[in-house]
């Protein structure tokens, strides 16, 4: 096995931890929402600071569900890693 594969096989495997861990060590138990967002951690956190705080603006679109904004935000992400890999190929040919 060359170096590179012994890298890319141990990468594999850091990724694969890093997506099995949090969920074997039973991280985020006893939450209703063990593993939300930034944004929604935040929010409590400034409610739970300023109950009286009121936002600056609301969003232009509101997705009907929590399922429906996790499909548009894997979509974008899909997009920018599609326009990247575009790019880095051109370059490099």
């Amino acid at each position: 096995m060359s170096k590179n594969a012994k890298i890319n096989v141990l990468l594999l495997l850091l990724v694969a931890a890093l997506a099995v861990l949090p969920l074997a060590l039973g991280l985020g138990e006893g939450k209703e929402e063990p593993f939300s967002g930034a944004d929604a951690q935040a929010e409590a956190a400034i409610t739970e600071m300023r109950p009286d705080y009121e936002p600056w603006f609301s969003p232009l679109y509101e997705p009907p569900s929590g399922e429906v904004e996790s499909a548009l935000f894997a979509l974008q992400a899909a997009l920018g890693a599609g326009v990247l890999a575009y790019y880095f190929g051109l370059r490099r040919g």
